[in-house]
């Protein structure tokens, strides 16, 4: 054999020669760090670094949910104030279709909604507050006549009910109790209005802002989406606008129309509160009419029997006409989901956040009936 090296031992003696070269750079820098050389790092595919960091995601998760929970109070005051603004919406985009200018139109609306605040304040609050205490001043008269209704005796012969309320009564804490609830009572008047003047900043600073607002929340999404996300995004800002505005215009009939009832039928020293009652609980989905029906009926049948009953009809009559006729026509335009959803909406929102779900409920649960439509169902047809 030759002493020549053949060509399949060339490539071994190069990696030997890149091997040696690598030693004498590693052990110069090693000679260059005082400490001496780093060692390799943690592979992240180990098991302690995977546990530790899956600890640490799960802390942080937890901790932003706390503080998640802490706000949202304020948060529930910004989704209010962001629905208040887009139903107000509307009207703003209405001026701005009869020739006023977008800041023009955003001021008309904004001065409609004090003035009318303001007469109702001016105008009704007294007489309402006045009535209300005509209420209550007759409560223990309309109270003793129940007590000798012959259903309420049989009730109160099987079940003591007068006697168990007359022992509470009795009882000596009952003083603490009613002076902590006037106090507890005041606290809730007070946050209640402050959180009726952080609502209505918001919604005006929403309803001024509302086309940047809408084109800040299009541009993230993809753009050979957005135009897609923005019409889809428009009709259900359109659908939540009709939602709002058509739940005041249903509860304004509700009211104007007890009003007039309440005048007829006798009971007008008590009208213009009960209908304020019966115009506010209406808004109330599903059961808000029911519970204004209740009250006005009470009251009815404490003054007279066939109040009463007169009361009954009429509202078993009004409901269906306002079931059928009224809440359709105002709300087709809004709205288009079948009735059972509109139940489990309620029912869910309810739930969850008390009236203001309720209220939300249902232009959020047509929301997302619309995206199920045109994104979801689009794309299984396609599949």
């Amino acid at each position: 054999m030759s002493d020549k090296e053949t060509p399949a031992a060339r490539p071994s003696r190069a990696a030997a020669l890149k091997a040696a070269a690598a030693k004498r750079a590693e052990a110069k820098a090693a000679a260059q760090q005082p400490f001496g050389m780093p060692g390799q790092p943690f592979s992240r595919k180990a098991p302690f670094m995977v546990g530790f960091l899956g600890a640490l995601g799960a802390l942080s998760a937890w901790w932003l949910l706390s503080r998640v929970q802490l706000i949202g109070g304020v948060l529930i005051l910004i989704v209010v104030s962001m629905f208040l603004a887009v139903g107000l919406t509307p009207g703003v985009e209405w001026l701005q279709r009869k020739g006023l200018k977008r800041h023009w139109a955003v001021v008309s609306v904004i001065a409609a909604v004090l003035v009318v605040l303001t007469l109702f304040v001016v105008a009704i609050v007294p007489v309402a507050s006045d009535q209300i205490g005509k209420i209550v001043a007759n409560a223990p008269a309309w109270l003793d006549q129940l007590q000798h209704n012959r259903w309420l005796q049989g009730v109160d012969e099987r079940f003591h009910v007068i006697d168990k309320v007359k022992e509470y009564l009795g009882k000596s804490d009952l003083g603490g109790k009613v002076f902590g609830g006037v106090l507890g009572a005041a606290g809730a008047v007070i946050g209640f209005l402050a959180d009726a003047l952080i609502v209505t900043i918001l919604t005006l600073y929403f309803l001024s802002g509302m086309p940047e607002i809408k084109a800040a929340m299009w541009r993230l999404s993809p753009a050979s989406r957005r135009e897609r996300v923005s019409l889809l995004g428009e009709r259900i800002l359109d659908g939540i606008g009709g939602y709002v505005s058509g739940a005041f215009i249903v509860a304004l009939c509700a009211g104007v129309a007890t009003l007039v009832f309440l005048f007829v039928v006798g009971l007008g020293q008590y009208a213009v509160a009960l209908a304020m009652v019966v115009a506010f609980l209406d808004v109330i989905p599903m059961i808000g009419a029911t519970l204004g029906a209740v009250i006005v009926c009470a009251i009815g049948f404490a003054t007279d029997a066939r109040t009463g009953i007169i009361c009954v009809v009429f509202y078993v009559i009004y409901q269906q006409i306002e079931n059928y006729v009224i809440y359709p026509r105002v709300m087709s335009r809004s709205v288009d989901i079948p009735g059972v959803v509109i139940v489990i909406a309620a029912v869910i929102g309810a739930t969850l956040l008390g009236v203001i779900g309720a209220l939300l409920a249902i232009p959020t649960a047509a929301a997302i009936l619309l995206i199920v439509r045109e994104v979801i169902v689009r794309r299984l047809d396609v599949s």
